[in-house]
């Protein structure tokens, strides 16, 4: 939690202790079902919490904007967007069902009233968003391919309506012919050596 204060300050109150809860839920439910490595859980707000947070470094949502989160496993990056963007709207969406259900517990627990789960693929969602938000998925081409037609026409934020996705590694072969893709060290936002070789990628729709 100390990174999440020394990067965040001006959470309020409540988000602190939404934030705060986190820690013990996923323990509790990693032990039923396995979301979230289990090596890993005591990193939770470094590896997983930090790092959704990321994209929220690059861009901050205006309220009403409205958010689909690809691929939400145990809801990274969504859950921790939610928490920082109550005013806003967050579709999670995972072919995995009893993943959603773990996100359901902990958005109910920390009283979190603006994530709505679904449990399906991404193309047969009937509805349009401002952005799309992934973690570690799949190539950016892909990610695309699948959200064509899935963004709203309308600008709502500064920034263009489109992908942006959190991704680790060499992304110069992944990102070839994505000729509008920005890609960003998240170096420039965190300090840790986690974030070292790890990049937030946005693609702006049109």
């Amino acid at each position: 939690m100390q990174a999440i204060k020394k990067y965040f300050p001006e959470l309020t109150e409540l988000q602190l202790k939404q934030f705060e809860a986190l820690l013990p839920l996923y323990r509790e439910w990693n032990e039923k079902i396995n979301v979230i490595s289990r090596k890993d859980i005591d990193n939770l707000y470094e590896h997983h919490v930090l790092h959704s947070l990321a994209i929220a470094k690059f861009h901050q949502f205006r309220p009403a904007t409205k958010i689909l989160d690809l691929g939400t496993g145990g809801g990274f990056p969504g859950v921790p967007l939610a928490i920082l963007y109550p005013e806003c709207r967050f579709h999670l969406v995972d072919s995995i069902g009893k993943k959603l259900k773990v996100i359901e517990a902990v958005a109910e627990a920390i009283e979190l009233k603006n994530v709505f789960t679904f449990h399906q693929r991404v193309e047969q969602m009937p509805y349009q968003y401002d952005f799309v938000v992934s973690r570690a998925v799949a190539p950016a081409a892909d990610l695309l391919a699948w959200t064509r037609g899935k963004y709203l026409t309308k600008k709502l934020n500064f920034i263009s309506n489109g992908l942006i996705c959190l991704k680790g590694g060499d992304l110069t072969k992944e990102l070839q012919g994505i000729h509008k893709a920005k890609q960003v060290p998240l170096s420039t936002y965190y300090s840790e050596e986690f974030f070292e070789d790890k990049s937030l990628v946005y693609v702006p729709w049109w």
